[in-house]
């Protein structure tokens, strides 16, 4: 995967607007994998912030994350 493709990833997981299933049909990544390429490109805590903040969007909002 090239530096854009990633880049372009990030940048769609961390919006609180673009749910897995946008990202897996855009880029073929599915939702686990989109973690273990956010884990290894983020911060310890900026990853477990944005866990965070995508389970609790999550779970008020079912059709997002």
């Amino acid at each position: 995967m090239d530096d854009a493709t990633r880049s372009e990833i990030i940048e769609m997981a961390l919006s609180d607007h673009t749910s897995f299933d946008a990202i897996e049909a855009l880029h073929g990544l599915n939702a686990d994998q989109v973690k273990v390429l956010m884990r290894d490109s983020l911060k310890p805590a900026s990853y477990r912030a944005w866990r965070k903040r995508v389970r609790d969007f999550g779970t008020r909002r079912a059709r997002y994350k």
